[in-house]
């Protein structure tokens, strides 16, 4: 009896992890934070980034539109000041700190979308890949970036693995 509980449990534990995956690669340093602790309260430090829409390396049309639109959402969430520009077409990082400059923003960002997809098969579980970089505009130096890919299961949406996807890379 406690051989086959066993059995059970362990093509259980297969299954589950079997049907959603991901890979999430941070720097060391985390974004900036809006809400700090300070003590008997809690200080809103005032964080603009300009947001540029990701490249889009993908089959998908507008893959890189519908990723910028999920960041531009979650960063609202989390106190952020956008500047978006998500409906220009920003070729390079020399380019994006130049608008960021003259949008006042003390930060941009700028990423690409390598995967955004339905697998083929019975499932057709969704799949994403992100790239996601912020700089300060001042240098356009490095400040953040994550890369990560995820799929989960064949009823959930692009939309909600994507959203999950870049929460989980903005808290590390």
């Amino acid at each position: 009896m406690n051989t086959m509980k066993f059995i059970f449990l362990g093509a259980l534990v297969l299954l589950v992890t079997g049907c959603s995956t991901s890979s999430l690669v941070v720097t060391q340093d985390a974004m900036p934070v809006v809400y700090e602790d300070n003590g008997d309260k809690e200080i809103k430090n005032d964080i603009r980034i300009s947001l540029f829409r990701l490249h889009n390396y993908t089959d998908t049309p507008r893959a890189g539109m519908r990723a910028s639109n999920i960041i531009e959402g979650i960063l609202y969430a989390k106190g952020y000041k956008v500047k978006s520009h998500l409906k220009e077409k920003v070729s390079s990082i020399k380019k994006a700190k130049k608008v960021a400059k003259e949008d006042g923003s003390k930060y941009f960002m700028y990423g690409g979308v390598s995967e955004w997809r339905y697998k083929t098969g019975i499932d057709g579980e969704p799949a994403v890949s992100l790239q996601l970089s912020l700089y300060k505009t001042k240098n356009a130096k490095l400040v953040w970036s994550a890369t990560a890919a995820d799929s989960d299961w064949g009823n959930a949406s692009i939309g909600t693995t994507a959203q999950d996807l870049v929460e989980e890379m903005m808290e590390q």
